[in-house]
């Protein structure tokens, strides 16, 4: 049973959604300040996390870096605050995806059954061909297989789920363009077809871990309007 941690100070909310989410299966823990959702998610790790910008102690972005520290659980954020500054910010930090309030419930539902599945499919990819051997991106080696990035100095670097899923798509086609619908379909699911953003932030948060320069990348290229292409 997938176990979710909804984070919200308004009462309303969090009941609204504890009971919509446990009448669809799933196993559902609330808090209603950034610090208990800290504690929460320490003592008992969540599947998925649905967190609010607008706590009364921590702001929701302080509560990512603080999760980011040591898991990739996938963050849906939550919030009033539709600026896309705030976006960029949460989706920076290491946030999955954004729901803006007010929402539907079937809206926020179906975000968080594209998160589930792929989370059911992030180990393989059967229609991505394996990679020859093991890929490098700057001054660092990546092994798909055990889903680890290694600089050339021995540190590891670490990868939120969907960092992960972005890079993997990208690295088992070498030299070819992968399309940003492909990307948008593949790694967060088909309702994602018009979040073009979403691909420039993970872009963006890749090149800063992995390319020398990041401003100008070598390995991951954007070709501008069509998709993305991993030059070994």
């Amino acid at each position: 049973m997938t176990r979710i941690l909804v984070v919200d100070d308004e009462p309303q909310i969090l009941r609204a959604l504890r009971i919509n989410l446990r009448a669809r299966g799933y196993d559902v823990e609330v808090a209603e300040t950034g610090a208990a959702a800290l504690k929460a998610a320490a003592a008992h790790p969540p599947d998925l996390v649905v967190l609010d910008l607008g706590l009364p102690d921590l702001d929701g972005v302080e509560v990512i870096r603080g999760l980011r520290g040591w898991t990739t659980v996938p963050i849906i954020v939550l919030s009033g605050r539709a600026g896309s500054e705030d976006k960029v910010a949460a989706l920076d930090a290491g946030a999955d995806d954004y729901v803006t309030k007010p929402f539907g419930v079937d809206e926020l539902l179906a975000r968080i059954r594209a998160v589930t599945r792929r989370l059911a499919t992030a180990p393989t990819d059967a229609a991505s061909p394996p990679p020859t051997s093991a890929p490098r991106v700057g001054r660092h080696t990546v092994n798909l297989a055990d889903r680890t990035v290694t600089r050339d100095d021995g540190t590891e670097v670490r990868l939120t789920r969907t960092q992960w899923a972005m890079l993997d798509k990208l690295l088992r086609h070498p030299g070819k363009l992968v399309s940003q619908r492909q990307l948008l379909h593949d790694v967060w699911g088909p309702e994602y077809q018009n979040e073009t953003n979403y691909l420039r932030q993970y872009m963006a948060q890749l090149r800063r871990k992995l390319e020398d320069d990041p401003a100008r990348p070598r390995h991951l290229i954007t070709e501008p309007g069509m998709g993305y292409r991993y030059r070994p």
